[in-house]
């Protein structure tokens, strides 16, 4: 088990070499990078180089490609939606091309997981013709064999809309054959649809990946761990009964003390964990 950071904490700014520096300082040694093109232009088969080099010289692991969501996000206020669920066809097209251009990532920067919505949150309001199911299979068809073929496995994440409770995601999986897809437990927002342990076990047997953040139960507010309403302990030892040994992955928003302040804070939580769990990581004495 290691821990990783998304760089959804940096999202406001152009990713470079620092950024990567900064996490492995505080001990995370997986990332993922988080795919809009102001963040990190993954049309660019060079910036997939340049992404290459710079983990491997910062000394992390290039853990998975979160897929496109929209266009853009600055702070909490997202761009038009990049969306697996949309009902329209041309919508959907560009959504499929997008997110074959991240898995394309894949074969000059390999990674391991692709993470990726099915459809829109439901407080970013979707538009009336999203979150549509059928849309949602339509669009896996089309992804699934682009990822076996670059070596990366699609990760469905666990989010805030009716399609993607855990239940509903194992039932995905399950109903439709679909073996090779993964699931990405976001603990957040599990949270904001009931028991973060209860869908923790729900999806025990497809857990591939992880995203760890915290909330004050009403919204999804992506605090540092410790910092909102989960219980942490109860948490980590519900991982440690299911036996998943992957990458626990925080991934933060930043605070009103800035990035460079929460990456601290997410430093903190790490070591916190690490004790809880009973590790010993060469990163855990600062």
């Amino acid at each position: 088990m290691d821990f990783g950071l998304s760089t959804h904490l940096f999202h406001a700014e152009r990713l470079g070499p620092g950024h990567l520096e900064a996490m492995a300082a505080e001990g995370f040694s997986a990332v993922e990078v988080f795919a809009t093109r102001s963040h990190v232009d993954y049309h660019d088969a060079q910036v997939g180089r340049d992404l290459a080099a710079w983990c491997a010289s910062a000394g992390v692991r290039l853990h998975s490609v979160h897929a496109p969501i929209t266009e853009f996000l600055h702070g909490t206020t997202w761009g038009p939606p990049i969306s697996t669920g949309t009902a329209s066809a041309a919508q959907r097209a560009r959504t499929i091309d997008e997110c074959t251009r991240a898995l394309a990532l894949a074969e000059v920067a390999p990674y391991e997981h692709l993470v990726l919505h099915l459809g829109v949150p439901d407080e970013y309001a979707p538009p009336t013709g999203d979150n549509q199911r059928d849309a949602v299979l339509r669009t896996l068809e089309a992804l699934i064999p682009v990822a076996e073929r670059v070596g990366v496995r699609i990760a469905v994440e666990v989010i805030p809309n009716a399609l993607s409770t855990a239940r509903q995601l194992v039932r995905l999986i399950e109903d439709e054959e679909l073996p090779h897809l993964g699931i990405c437990l976001d603990v957040g927002h599990a949270r904001l649809q009931g028991d973060v342990v209860d869908a923790l076990e729900t999806v025990a047997g497809y857990l591939v990946t992880t995203h760890l953040h915290d909330n004050r139960g009403r919204s999804d507010d992506h605090l540092v761990p410790f910092e909102g309403v989960i219980d942490w302990g109860e948490l980590l030892i519900g991982f440690q009964k299911v036996g998943y040994d992957g990458t626990l992955l925080f991934e933060l928003a930043a605070g009103a003390d800035g990035a460079a302040a929460t990456l601290r804070r997410a430093g903190a939580a790490r070591r916190r964990m690490e004790s809880l769990l009973g590790l010993d990581f060469a990163f855990s004495e600062d």
